[in-house]
């Protein structure tokens, strides 16, 4: 992490992660970068369906390969790249056909570093392989939730999930959540951490950082007046006036209040519920 001196009250907090210790390219791919414009929290109507969203840096959008289905192809690291549109690093991967993509970047990829994907590989950081080839203990990220749908679970900088038991045609899988699930074992996923784990330390120490991220301020629904929020109203600083805390359209928020629907598809797959609270793992 790097600091920075106390020259205003802003700077005096603020962290920012060290990219020259690892990126070593600042330029994207251009083959594999596109324009387009964000939502903002916005439908095409224009209107607002997503609060505390808006503005923020201009993007090009990296286009990361989450399947992965070129298998059996030996692959080499060319260089590790920041993509402004996710927290982890990415990295710009050469297979030996020639082609060139991008992947989410693991904890001790380096540049020049190979590997594969395939069934019969080595179990070791960086290669790709079905869940039940994985030996069990090991950390894994970019999981499919379906044989070939590509990766939709821990994408996310330094996240990882525990392979826990191999259970007939399912695998028991222990979440950063502190959830356990099965999950097929015909699905794929990546051995190893994903990286820059050092992105919840971050500080981002003003105002403006977050507006270049483009997150719009949040107002605390009890300095608004009752006609705009529940919490609302009142002289002077004043409790909330009801049991449970409530969003701005009324419907009850935090404090344990579930948000997962009764009957959800994946319900049969959930061996242990996630923990909440201080003591979650």
């Amino acid at each position: 992490m790097k600091k920075y001196r106390p020259t205003t009250a802003s700077r005096r907090h603020m962290t920012t992660r060290s990219y020259k210790s690892v990126v070593t390219k600042s330029t994207p791919h251009k083959k594999l970068t596109k324009g387009g414009k964000r939502a903002m929290g916005r439908n095409s109507q224009g209107r607002i369906t997503s609060r505390h969203k808006g503005g923020g840096h201009k993007r090009s959008y990296r286009t990361i390969d989450f399947k992965m289905e070129k298998v059996n192809i030996p692959a080499r690291v060319e260089t590790i790249e920041y993509d402004p549109n996710r927290s982890a690093y990415i990295a710009l991967i050469c297979y030996r056909d020639g082609e060139r993509r991008y992947i989410i970047a693991h904890k001790d990829m380096k540049v020049d570093d190979t590997f594969i994907c395939s069934e019969d590989a080595k179990p070791e950081a960086g290669v790709r392989m079905p869940l039940r080839e994985i030996p069990i203990g090991s950390e894994v990220h970019n999981i499919e939730t379906k044989p070939g749908a590509g990766a939709k679970l821990i994408r996310s900088a330094g996240n990882a999930a525990t392979i826990l038991a191999q259970d007939g045609t399912h695998t028991h899988i222990k979440m950063p959540s502190s959830e356990v699930r099965k999950i097929n074992s015909a699905a794929w996923a990546t051995i190893g951490v994903v990286s820059n784990s050092e992105h919840q330390l971050i500080t981002l120490g003003k105002a403006g950082r977050s507006r270049w991220l483009g997150k719009r301020p949040t107002v605390r629904g009890n300095a608004m007046n009752p006609v705009d929020h529940p919490h609302g109203g009142g002289e002077g600083r004043q409790g909330r006036g009801h049991r449970r805390a409530r969003s701005i359209f009324g419907k009850p928020t935090g404090k344990g209040h579930k948000t997962r629907k009764p009957k959800k598809y994946s319900d049969s797959l959930i061996v242990t519920r996630r923990k909440v609270g201080k003591r979650r793992k």
